[in-house]
This record gives C-alpha cells, sequence and structure tokens, in this order.
C-alpha cells in the first residue's frame, strides 16, 4: 500500500511521520535542534541542523514503518513559521544559510516594526494591507534588521526562506512556499492571497529574493535524485507546498469547517478557529491568515509561553518531582499536575501572568514579564502549579473571548499538544472556556497534518475536508461545568496586564 509522509520542522525538532492512504499513522520519528541566543532576547537556529534532523528523522520512520522505500506516494512540509532563512545561490546539494535563522520567539526588532508601521502609513493602515500588525516575530521586521545590522550578509543574500522551505530547497531544488506560512511574513495580501507588492516596495525589499506562492495541497516539486539519496528514498516523489505548523496543525486536528475551534498547549499556546472568509481583529489582537485549505482563512492567537510556563516550573522549581519520575518511570507531569488538583480552583486567590519570554496574543509586548500576584504565607506548591495551569488557560480564553467578539462561531474546542494529556487539565479548559472541549483520534499534529495534505495533492482524497470527515473523529468530550472561583479569578487576571504594563520595560533597568 502506497503511503504517505509528512515532515515538520518545529523548534525543538523535526518530526517525521509516515501514514497509509486510509490516515492510519504508521510510524513517526523525531531528531532535536539546538536553539542559541547570543543575546538576551535573541533566539536563533542553524538551518544545517534542520536538514541532518530531517535526514535522521525521515531515515529512522521509514525504518520504523518498515515500508518500502518505492512506495511513498507524496510528502508535505510543515515548519515553526515567521523563522527567517537568508541564502545565496548555492545549488541545493551544499546550500546553507549565509546566517544563523532568526525564530518566530526573537524580540530584537522592535525597531523595524515601528519603521513598518511608519511607512505602511500606521498601524490601521497596515492591518488593513496585510490583516496584521507588525510583530516583533515577524519575518518582515527581521529582514529589516539585516539590511540595518548586518548589511555586508543582505547583500550577499538572494533568496529569503522559512524554516520548512528551506527544506524544501534541499529536497526539491525549488525556491517555494505556501500561503498559510507567507500569511506569517507580514508580506502577503492575505485578503487575496499572493504577495502585497505595494508593501513590499514601501519596505525596499527586492520582491525577487521571495519564493514562489503556492496553496497549500499543490504540487511544488519532486524529491531530487541527491536527497532521495540521502534520505533512503525513491527520486521524483512529489512535495505538496505543505504550510506553517498552525494552519498544518489545525488541518491534523480537523479544523477545516466553521464551528469547530482547537486549543493546542506546547511550548507556546495556540486558540485556532476556521474561517469561510478574511475577517480581521481592528486592534490586531489575534492573527487572520489564509488556511491551509484553498480559499479558506483561519483566525488565531498565539501566547508564547503556554505549557513552556509548566516546563519552566518543572525544569527549576520541580526538581524533585523530576527525580521521583524517574525513579517511578512515569511523565513528571503527572506527578506536577497531581500536585495542582490538591488546590482550590482559583488557587486561594493567587495569580500567575505566563509572560516568561514577552507576549504575542492578545498583548504584542515583547517587555512584558511573567510572575505570581497574591502570594502569601498560606500558599504551597499546589497553589503555585494550579495558578500556573489556571493563568495559561485565562491566556488561552483571551483569544476565544476576542474570537466570540469577532462572531466567529464556537461549538467546542478540540485539545491537542501536551497539554491535552492531562484529563485534569482538559476539564479545567472546558471549564474556563464554558465550551465543551475534545479529544480526537489523532493527536500528532501539524505532521500529520502536511500528510494528509500530500494525499489531497496526489489524488487519494479530493479534498482537504474530505479527508478530515473520513479519518478524523472525535474520542471523549468534557462539558463545561460552573465554577464561580474561575470566573472571579479570570476578571481580576484581565486587569493585571493593563495595571502592570507600564512598568514591564523598566524591569530590565533595575
Amino acid at each position: 500500500m502506497a503511503y504517505l509522509l509528512g515532515i515538520d520542522i518545529g523548534t525543538s525538532g523535526t518530526k517525521s511521520l509516515i501514514c497509509d492512504a486510509k490516515g492510519k499513522v504508521l510510524a513517526t520519528a523525531s531528531a532535536e535542534h539546538d536553539i542559541h541566543s547570543p543575546q538576551p532576547g535573541w533566539s536563533e537556529q542553524s538551518p544545517a541542523q534542520w536538514w541532518q534532523a530531517t535526514i535522521k528523522s525521515v531515515k529512522a520512520v521509514v525504518k520504523k514503518a518498515k515500508v518500502a522505500r518505492q512506495t511513498c506516494k507524496g510528502i508535505g512540509l510543515s515548519g515553526q513559521m515567521h523563522g527567517s532563512v537568508f541564502l545565496d545561490d548555492s545549488p541545493h546539494e551544499t546550500a546553507d544559510a549565509l546566517r544563523p535563522a532568526l525564530l518566530w520567539n526573537d524580540q530584537r526588532t522592535t525597531a523595524e516594526c515601528d519603521l513598518i508601521q511608519k511607512r505602511a502609513g500606521g498601524r490601521k493602515k497596515l492591518i488593513d494591507m496585510v490583516a496584521n500588525p507588525a510583530l516583533t516575530g515577524f519575518t518582515a521586521p527581521k529582514i529589516l534588521w539585516l539590511q540595518n545590522n548586518e548589511p555586508e550578509i543582505y547583500e550577499k543574500t538572494k533568496h529569503i526562506l522559512l524554516p520548512k522551505d528551506f527544506i524544501r530547497y534541499k529536497l526539491t531544488a525549488e525556491y517555494a512556499t505556501d500561503v498559510g506560512d507567507a500569511s506569517g511574513t507580514l508580506l502577503l495580501n492575505v485578503k487575496t492571497r499572493k504577495w502585497h507588492n505595494q508593501l513590499i516596495s514601501k519596505l525596499g525589499i527586492d520582491k525577487k529574493l521571495l519564493p514562489d506562492c503556492f496553496e497549500s495541497h499543490v504540487i511544488s516539486g519532486k524529491l531530487t535524485k541527491h536527497a532521495a539519496k540521502q534520505l533512503g528514498l525513491k527520486p521524483n516523489i512529489p512535495v505538496v507546498g505543505g504550510s506553517g505548523d498552525q494552519p498544518a496543525g489545525a488541518v491534523g486536528n480537523g479544523i477545516v469547517s466553521a464551528g469547530i475551534v482547537s486549543a493546542t498547549l506546547g511550548t507556546s499556546g495556540v486558540v485556532f478557529a476556521h474561517a469561510d472568509k478574511p475577517t480581521y481583529d481592528p486592534r490586531g489582537r489575534v492573527h487572520t491568515m489564509c488556511h491551509a485549505v484553498e480559499g479558506k482563512w483561519c483566525v488565531f492567537g498565539c501566547m508564547l509561553s503556554a505549557g513552556g510556563s509548566l516546563q519552566w516550573f518543572r525544569n527549576h522549581l520541580a526538581q524533585d518531582l523530576v527525580a521521583s519520575a524517574k525513579r517511578k518511570k512515569v511523565d513528571p507531569y503527572e506527578l506536577i499536575t497531581a500536585q495542582a488538583q490538591r488546590a482550590n480552583p482559583g488557587s486561594d486567590g493567587l495569580l500567575f501572568l505566563p509572560y516568561l519570554t514577552g507576549e504575542r496574543c492578545p498583548h504584542p509586548d515583547p517587555y512584558a514579564r511573567g510572575g505570581w500576584i497574591g502570594l502569601s504565607a498560606s500558599h504551597s506548591r499546589p497553589n503555585i502549579i494550579r495558578s500556573i495551569m489556571e493563568g495559561v488557560t485565562f491566556g488561552m480564553n483571551d483569544a476565544l473571548q476576542i474570537m466570540n467578539k469577532m462572531d466567529i462561531p464556537i461549538s467546542s474546542v478540540r485539545l491537542s499538544g501536551g497539554g491535552a494529556a492531562s484529563p485534569f487539565w482538559r476539564q479545567m479548559q472546558a471549564d474556563i472556556y464554558q465550551t465543551p472541549t475534545t479529544i480526537i483520534n489523532s493527536g500528532q499534529g501539524p505532521a500529520y497534518g502536511v500528510a494528509i495534505l500530500a494525499g489531497v495533492g496526489t489524488g487519494v482524497w479530493k479534498s482537504v475536508p474530505e479527508a478530515c470527515s473520513a479519518i478524523i473523529s472525535e474520542l471523549h468530550r468534557y462539558e463545561p461545568q460552573s465554577v464561580p472561583a474561575y470566573k472571579r479569578a479570570y476578571r481580576q487576571y484581565k486587569k493585571l496586564y493593563t495595571t502592570l504594563k507600564d512598568t514591564f520595560p523598566q524591569l530590565g533597568k533595575i
């Protein structure tokens, strides 16, 4: 039987997945990446590591799935959005970036964001042009940063690619991207699904540096002999446009029609909704981008330190629980969340702000910082842990509330990511969102989504909605309960950012 290969270039690692033509996942494999922070607020990676991780994970997943190399029907690519890869004209066999890639969570471009807004004619005009404000994580400000700070590198640059599209070039020798990932560059006219020539010109960027733009299921190239040999596959396998990790993950979760929303709790936290037409928040608090479904759009909010907040706690304040989990051979998060369940809803008045790496939605503020408010001698570790989980969920709820005001229908919320592994956190989300939450039969995220896109592009399914309807189903549903303590805590939580906003930029100067 033919199989489909999905490759996701994540922040912490690359994941490869193989499924058959009925959507059954046969195997997955991963390989890690390093993240470098040369200065505070900077976040960079080596694209060469992505390529080596792709080779390693693809070889491993083919071996684990026990499939013949000649039976791969199509390849889909996903990846972390907004990252900037600067290339010269080197052939794909030897291509490497001119400098480390600037990642989605890099915060160095505040001045460039101000410049973009000024050249566009103001924040409102910019949102009207590309449906989003200028944020430090996006690609366009990174390009201007390179112009302003490393002009010798910019002078050598002949191509600018997003992370997954660098891997596409290594696979196919084609410079290409897709409309979903391109939406996160701040250079795409999201309404027309084409590069925004007027804004690109205003910003002084040569359009020739940008790749061709495809719909997500469209074949963008074929596997070269050189790449096929390195990956242990046959040459000429079609590679489809794919998408950024958010639209791709939404396909993998079946978020391809109105009413069903996803909440993904990974390092970041993303609330994602399908939209049949381009609609955007005039204040730019959530993003509007092209969906991986042809002719459709999406609205989503991304908070930067969702599951990352609990991960920070695990790494720095729960070493005894990590050691205990190792002895018991269980996931340390099981012990951590078990402690949280010992605290009362609302954490007895303790609130946590999850802004450990700045924030993006609904507060686009690189200076925002995290912390506990209301901490007293009566609080213990269960309160602290539960307050982190509640604070993260309150932040996710901010995006849902904005979507409600945009008249985006929300009938249920599908949960995914590490946070979805905890039944306790699943119910907490239902109670705070006041919306049913569900778990589905596929929890493989972006890699699965782009394998589906590869199936559509190669004729396994006629459309993305048809594919998702055939292979994705709900396994469990959590009904919301009335928890007055959550309502009171959320009201207080919403006031804290506004109260502390002017203080945050001064903290680093103390």
